[in-house]
């Protein structure tokens, strides 16, 4: 006889699907002269397809949610650069019409501060 655990015994359930007969671990026997070295093997659990699922049981297609996954992704890139786009452009405008008034103050005058003033008011309107 040897030492060797009994292996593990897997069945099959009624729906289909297979499972360990014994859920607890199989203890080991180790050899009294040499010292066991258990390597214990930790799996991450896949991933949450309940989506996926509860679409697929909706009738909707595998294609349909195949195209959900790829470009759900997709565009919410797509719209976070099209959101940086205009903050750079805001931000442009405003060191834009910043540079206009302080240009327009420099070159002094009566009718440059005038037109200073009608700017200036007209930036504190639009806010």
């Amino acid at each position: 006889m040897s030492n060797l655990p009994e292996p593990v015994r897997v069945v099959q359930l009624p729906d289909g699907t297979y499972t360990y007969a014994d859920h607890l671990p199989t203890p080991i026997q180790p050899a009294a002269t040499v010292p066991q070295v258990v390597h214990q093997h930790i799996h991450q659990a896949p991933p949450d397809r309940t989506v996926q699922r509860i679409a697929l049981g909706s009738g909707i297609g595998a294609g349909t949610v195949a195209a959900g996954v790829y470009f759900g992704p997709l565009l919410v890139g797509a719209l976070t650069a099209i959101a940086a786009n205009l903050a750079l452009l805001a931000f442009l405008a405003a060191v834009l019409a910043w540079g206009v008034v302080s240009v327009v103050k420099s070159v002094g005058g009566t009718d440059g501060k005038a037109a200073a003033k009608t700017l200036a008011k007209t930036r504190k309107r639009r806010r």
